[in-house]
């Protein structure tokens, strides 16, 4: 199993650290991984400023940073956020699961989302988490495989290439 660690603060995040969230979302979407940008491939310049925005809005209350690592070397990364508004404060939306191409199938995907999913429910105390997914990848079994339940779809949601539409996938862990 990898090494997990959480990052709660903006501050928290390395120079090094950074880099290395980069290069993995560079290496996951340029080998076809479904992880926000859908037209690879990509490079540093559009994926740093990405990474930024995302990692500028940590909090402790609000977003969450989880990394995997197998003896110190970069694996993967998944991000959880809480929607500030008392509405829907009780649940949580997960982003840009990765795993790195060089440690797919060796479990840092499932380990990132348990781990999640004990941060969601007794560090943030939410009920319930949610996640889009891009269809016909294979991700509604691997989510399923943890617990997860397709509750919609919204059809050609995504259109990755003139002749591939996809749909959107959306996600529901409940109860946590």
């Amino acid at each position: 199993m990898p090494d997990l660690a959480q990052i709660t603060d903006a501050h928290a995040v390395t120079p090094e650290l950074r880099r290395q969230l980069i290069e993995c979302w560079i290496a996951v979407t340029n080998s076809g991984g479904a992880a926000g940008f859908p037209f690879p491939p990509v490079r540093e310049d559009e994926v740093g400023p990405v990474t930024d925005k995302l990692l500028g809005r940590l909090h402790p209350q609000h977003s969450r940073l989880v990394t995997a690592r197998f003896d110190d070397v970069f694996a993967g990364w998944v991000l959880l956020n809480r929607d500030p508004y008392r509405l829907v404060g009780h649940w949580g939306t997960v982003n840009h699961l990765q795993t790195h191409p060089e440690f797919r199938g060796r479990g840092v995907g499932s380990a990132l989302m348990i781990d999640l999913r004990r941060i969601a429910r007794d560090e943030l105390e939410l009920e319930q988490l949610h996640l889009a997914a891009r269809g016909d990848e294979g991700l509604e079994d691997f989510y399923g495989r943890l617990g997860w339940r397709e509750v919609g779809r919204w059809p050609g949601a995504l259109r990755l290439a003139p002749h591939d539409t996809r749909d959107e996938v959306l996600m529901l862990l409940d109860p946590l």
